[in-house]
């Protein structure tokens, strides 16, 4: 169990703090994923380390490579629109004419808070760090709201994750689609990050986007390709213009165009892995349990969860080659993704048991 009220703190408590502190300086506690810090910082930790930071599906869909003379090219216009069409039929979305392809929904994002003439910029959370980064670089006042004040937010451009990350709070639908409408009465914009969407598709409002509606997609996290580098933004003819016109006529990889074709089109894939994922989640979350963690939410692609002495435990897993993902937000907070195969589930396991 965590640290109880009057508990005294295990003796190590002060060097781990103190090295928990150095991650949150050099970055650990803002995405995901930063394996090279962890393995610098625990040098005698074993390997291979089990990376349980990131909410990428650890089993990626198997993807056909691309050809050699695919590689040998440009991606031909027909190629892009092809991989767009496919990913608009996944979504639920009638016609392509409002989906575009881009490099990944953090490019995305990015590059939208220096399009739309914003001023203001409201974001549920605490939720996922790029999206108040982006509008503060563009010179945007950001104002961090709670997820439940969604509906009453005002501001130029409104921003939801829808699961959120790392919570998992959910925005009803119906809800989001009045603040659409809201928000183009005014001349402003909802933006909805659905990366998480595939593990709730009930959630998505991908089939709504276009006037005052900005619907962002990810491709890798569900698809546990994240290195493929593709995501998709879904939005009014002239969002969409404009972001064409930012990222020319080849905005991703052949690699990434067989990827996202194959992986689109096959809904036996992505039934099963729904299916596969929400047992797997189920068995992280008894783990969890019995270590002593209080669930907070998430996902079935993470688990967010909390102790009183989460940064020892942080550092303890680290110890064994796990690594998971603290908050600045909430020190108590660490977020569990799910391991890959039966050695990874039973080295947290082991690792769990000497957090206790």
């Amino acid at each position: 169990m965590g640290r109880r009220e009057g508990q005294a703190f295990d003796p190590d408590w002060g060097p781990v703090a103190l090295r928990l502190s150095s991650f949150e300086a050099s970055g650990l506690s803002q995405h995901g994923g930063r394996l090279a810090l962890a393995a610098a910082q625990f040098p005698h930790a074993p390997t291979p380390w089990i990376d349980l930071s990131t909410g990428v599906n650890p089993r990626p869909y198997r993807v056909p490579a691309p050809s050699r003379s695919a590689l040998a090219r440009l991606p031909d216009p027909t190629e892009t629109a092809a991989l767009e069409e496919a990913a608009a039929q996944a979504f639920g979305v009638l016609t392509a004419d409002g989906v575009i392809a881009v490099p990944g929904s953090e490019a995305a994002l990015r590059v939208l808070a220096r399009l739309l003439p914003a001023k203001t910029a409201a974001i549920a959370g605490p939720t996922y760090s790029s999206h108040a980064a982006a509008w503060r670089a563009a010179g945007a006042h950001v104002q961090s709201i709670s997820a439940r004040d969604l509906a009453s937010a005002d501001a130029d451009v409104v921003i939801a994750i829808n699961p959120n990350n790392p919570d998992g709070y959910r925005h009803a639908p119906e809800i989001l689609a009045r603040i659409a409408e809201r928000q183009a009465a005014r001349g402003g914009w909802l933006i909805v990050d659905e990366a998480f969407s595939e593990t709730a598709p009930e959630l998505s409002v991908a089939r709504r986007a276009g006037a005052g509606l900005i619907v962002l997609r990810s491709f890798g996290k569900f698809y546990g390709l994240a290195g493929v580098r593709l995501g998709f933004v879904l939005a009014d003819r002239h969002v969409i213009a404009a972001l064409r016109s930012v990222f020319g006529d080849w905005p991703v990889s052949a690699a990434a165009i067989a990827a996202g074709r194959a992986a689109y089109c096959d809904a036996a894939w992505r039934e099963r892995t729904q299916a596969s994922l929400t047992r797997k989640a189920a068995r992280l979350d008894r783990l969890l349990s019995r270590a002593g963690f209080e669930s907070v939410g998430g996902t079935s692609l993470y688990r967010l969860c909390a102790a009183d002495d989460a940064p020892r435990r942080f550092a303890i897993l680290a110890e064994r080659g796990i690594l998971t993902r603290p908050f600045d937000v909430d020190p108590r907070w660490l977020r569990f993704g799910l391991p890959a195969g039966a050695m990874a589930w039973a080295r947290l396991e082991q690792a769990l048991e000497a957090c206790l």
